[in-house]
C-alpha cells in the first residue's frame, strides 16, 4: 500500500514479519526522498489508549522543539505547563523570587501549597530527530538481523545521546550508550586501546543482547511476582523494558514493589512516573515519557509535506 506525498517522499507501508517468538503488532515505513530510502516505525500504538494525549507526552513534545533559551515551568506530578519563561530572565531571579513566582502559580491554578514545581529547559540542541533517522534505519535492520524486537532500537537511537557520540558521566558510550560491563558482558571488546561501542553494528548487538537477554525477561520476572498478566507486545510492557535498559532490573523492581500494582497497562506507567524508588528517581521517570514524544516527533518529520 502506497501514499504519495507532496514534494520529495513517498511511503510505503511494509509489515513486518511476525514469528511465534517475536510478535509485532506495528508496522515499518518505508520512507523515500531524493537523497535515500529511511526505514521508520509507525508510532500507531501510541495513539492506541491516547497515550499521545497525555500530559507528559504533550510535556516533553515541547521540551524537545524547544530551544534552550526557553523554559517551561511545570506541575512534577503530571507535567502540566504553567508557564513558559525565558531561560536568561529566569536565572536572574534570586531563590526567594523564584519561590514566590512558583507560589502564584500554584495559586492562580488552584494547586496545593505543597504541590512540586519543576522548570524545564528546551532541549532542541540534544534531542537531534532528523539527525538520528538514517541510524535509525540502520538499527531497526540490525535489530531484525538478530531476531530482536526493532520498536526498541527505535526508542534507544532517538534517547540515548541522538546523533551524537558522547560519553555519559557514568561511562556509557556509543550510540546505544552501554556501559563498559555491559558492553563486555555481550561479547564487545572495550579496554584501554580498543572501544567496539564506537562501531554502531556493535554497540547494536550488544544493545539487542541486553535487551533479550536481560532487561525482556527481568519485566516478566517483575510482573509474574505480582501476578500482572501482560503481552510483550503491549506498550506498557515495552516502556517498562526502556525502564529496565535505563535504570536496571534492580530499580525497576523497586518501584514496582513500592507501587503494589495489581494489573498492567497505562495507570501502572503513569503510577511510575510519579513514584520513586532507591535509584529510580526524576530521570528515570521521564525516561518512557521522552520514548512516547520522540516517535511521534520521528513521524511526524519523516513523513511532513
Amino acid at each position: 500500500m502506497k501514499f504519495l506525498l507532496l514534494f520529495f517522499l513517498l511511503i510505503q507501508l511494509v509489515t513486518f514479519g511476525q514469528s511465534a517468538d517475536h510478535p509485532t503488532d506495528y508496522e515499518i515505513l518505508e520512507v523515500k526522498n531524493s537523497i535515500q530510502k529511511q526505514l521508520i516505525i509507525h508510532p500507531k500504538i501510541i495513539y492506541k489508549d491516547n497515550w499521545h494525549q497525555l500530559p507528559q507526552t504533550l510535556f516533553w513534545r515541547q521540551i524537545i522543539t524547544l530551544s534552550p533559551d526557553s523554559c517551561l515551568i511545570n506541575v512534577a506530578c503530571n507535567r502540566k505547563v504553567l508557564h513558559k519563561v525565558s531561560y536568561h530572565d529566569w536565572i536572574k531571579k534570586t531563590e526567594p523570587q523564584k519561590e514566590f513566582f512558583k507560589d502564584s502559580l500554584k495559586l492562580v491554578n488552584a494547586l496545593a501549597a505543597a504541590e512540586k514545581i519543576n522548570v524545564t529547559t528546551g532541549k532542541n540542541d540534544f534531542y537531534k530527530i532528523k539527525e538520528v533517522s538514517p541510524n535509525i534505519t540502520k538499527g531497526i535492520q540490525l535489530f531484525q538481523e538478530f531476531g530482536v524486537d526493532p520498536w526498541y532500537a527505535q526508542a534507544i537511537l532517538l534517547i540515548e545521546s541522538p546523533a551524537q557520540l558522547k560519553k555519559s558521566i557514568s561511562g556509557a558510550y556509543g550510540a546505544f550508550q552501554l556501559m563498559p560491563g555491559v558492553a563486555r558482558n555481550y561479547g564487545l571488546t572495550v579496554n584501554n586501546s580498543v572501544d567496539e561501542r564506537e562501531s554502531f553494528e556493535r554497540s547494536a548487538f550488544g544493545a539487542a543482547q541486553l535487551i533479550s537477554r536481560s532487561c525482556i525477561p527481568s519485566v516478566k520476572s517483575i510482573l509474574q511476582a505480582h501476578r500482572i498478566s501482560f503481552n510483550e507486545t503491549d506498550l506498557w510492557f515495552r516502556l517498562l523494558v526502556m525502564h529496565v535498559y535505563h535504570a536496571g532490573a534492580t530499580n525497576v523492581r523497586a518501584v514496582i514493589n513500592k507501587i503494589q500494582p495489581t494489573q498492567g497497562g497505562q495507570e501502572l506507567i503513569k503510577q511510575i512516573w510519579s513514584t520513586t524508588a532507591g535509584s529510580f528517581g526524576n530521570s528515570s521517570q521521564n525516561y518512557s515519557q521522552v520514548a512516547l514524544a520522540t516517535q511521534l516527533l520521528l513521524h511526524e518529520i519523516s513523513t511532513a509535506h
